[in-house]
C-alpha cells in the first residue's frame, strides 16, 4: 500500500539538504492548468470529471518524468488517509473537502505531484529542500511540457493559461517559500517586515498555506500575481525577496544573541528539555517546541540534534501519522501520551 511505503520512506524535500536550510524549510512551484474540451471543475458533470481524470492519468503515465508514479482516487481512500495527506502537504483542503471525483499522483520520492480536478484539472507541483526556486520551477516546466504534447490546455494568445480563478490567469504560476523566522518574531519585526513584502505583491500564509494560521514561526511567502509577468521573472523576485528575508532573520538572531543570550539560551533548552521529557503533547505544542530547538541547531547550541530530524517530527508528530504508524485510531489524550513517548524514545 502506498502509505506504508510513505510511511518507511520521509519526503525527500524535507531532508534538509537545500541552500539555508536552517531558515528554509522547502521550496515549490505550481502550475493552474485546464483541458479546453472540458468545463471548469466546478461546472462539470460527473462524466467530465471522470474523464479528465483518465485523460491526465494516461498523459502522466507516458511521461518520463513521472515514470513510477501512484495514483490515488481520493473518493476510494478514508478520511484518516486524506488527513495523511495533507499533513504531508501533498493535497489542498479543497481536495478532501467532498466526494468529488479528484485524484492524485505522487512521484515516488514525493517531490512531484499532480492534483486532478482540485480548483483546476491539474494543479501541477514540485518540490526541493531548502531555497531552490530555480531548479523547481526548472523541473517543473520539463513535465509540464511532457503533459502538454499529450494534453490539450485551455490557452489564449491574450490572456495566456485560462483558470478556474482569476487571479490564477496568465502563466498558472504560483512558486512558494516555507520559512523559519523565530528571530524576527523574537525582535517583534516580524510584523514590519512581513507588511513590506505584501506591499511589493507577495501573499504570507500558515504553515498549510491558504486559509491557515501561522504555528511555529513558520511563514509561506508566496507570489500573488501570475498575469502580465514572465514565469522566469515571478521567480527571480521572488528568490530575491526571499533572500532578503533570509539576511533579516539572521541579523535578527544576531541582536537575540548579542542582546539577550541568556534569555534565548533558556527559552531554546527549556524547549529541548520538555521535548526530551514530557509524558504528555498535543500537536500545537510540538509544532512551537521544535521551532524553538530548530532555533538552537541553527544558532550551533544544540548539536546533536539535525534539520532533518526536526523536520521529520514536524510531520510524524501529526495527528494521522501517528495513527496510521501505530495501525490504530486514538482519540485526541490517547495520542498526546503516544506523541510524548515517541518523540522521546526514537526521535529527540
Amino acid at each position: 500500500m502506498i502509505f506504508d511505503k510513505m510511511l518507511d520512506k520521509p519526503s525527500i524535500w524535507l531532508d534538509a539538504t537545500g541552500p539555508y536550510p536552517e531558515i528554509v524549510l522547502s521550496s515549490r512551484v505550481r502550475y493552474a492548468r485546464n483541458l479546453i474540451q472540458y468545463p471548469f471543475v466546478q461546472r462539470a458533470k460527473v462524466s467530465d470529471l471522470k474523464a479528465i481524470l483518465d485523460v491526465v492519468r494516461k498523459a502522466a503515465s507516458d511521461s518520463e518524468l513521472l515514470k513510477g508514479s501512484a495514483f490515488i482516487e481520493m473518493r476510494s481512500i478514508s478520511q484518516l488517509d486524506k488527513k495523511f495527506l495533507l499533513e504531508r502537504h501533498l493535497v489542498s483542503y479543497e481536495m478532501v473537502g467532498d466526494n468529488k471525483d479528484r485524484g492524485l499522483m505522487i512521484s515516488e520520492d514525493e517531490k512531484s505531484i499532480i492534483m486532478i480536478n482540485e480548483e483546476d484539472h491539474i494543479r501541477l507541483q514540485t518540490f526541493a529542500s531548502g531555497l531552490d526556486l530555480f531548479t523547481v520551477y526548472t523541473f517543473l516546466d520539463k513535465i509540464d511540457d511532457e503533459l502538454g504534447r499529450n494534453l490539450d490546455y485551455a490557452f489564449s494568445n491574450e490572456w495566456g493559461y485560462l483558470t478556474a480563478c482569476p487571479t490564477n490567469v496568465g502563466t498558472g504560476l504560483r512558486a512558494s517559500v516555507l520559512l523559519h523566522l523565530p528571530g524576527l518574531v523574537l525582535t517583534k519585526e516580524i510584523e514590519k517586515v512581513l507588511r513590506g513584502v505584501t506591499q511589493i505583491g507577495l501573499s504570507v500564509r500558515g504553515l498549510y498555506g491558504e486559509g491557515t494560521e501561522v504555528k511555529g514561526n513558520f511563514f509561506q511567502v508566496s507570489n500573488q500575481t501570475t498575469l502580465g509577468k514572465k514565469e522566469e521573472d515571478i521567480i527571480k523576485g521572488l528568490d530575491k525577496v526571499v533572500r532578503g528575508l533570509i539576511e533579516y532573520e539572521r541579523n535578527a538572531r544576531n541582536t537575540l544573541l548579542n542582546d539577550a543570550s541568556p534569555q534565548v539560551e533558556d527559552k531554546i533548552f527549556r524547549a529541548y528539555g520538555l521535548l526530551k521529557n514530557a509524558r504528555i503533547l498535543s500537536s500545537d505544542e510540538v509544532i512551537n517546541l521544535t521551532s524553538a530547538v530548530r532555533l538552537g541547531v541553527g544558532l550551533g547550541m544544540i548539536k546533536n540534534i539535525s534539520m532533518k530530524t526536526l523536520n521529520d517530527v514536524l510531520i510524524i508528530s501529526q495527528p494521522a501519522h501517528l495513527q496510521k504508524i501505530f495501525g490504530k485510531k486514538m482519540d485526541t489524550e490517547e495520542r498526546d501520551v503516544i506523541r510524548a513517548n515517541y518523540i522521546r524514545e526514537r526521535i529527540i
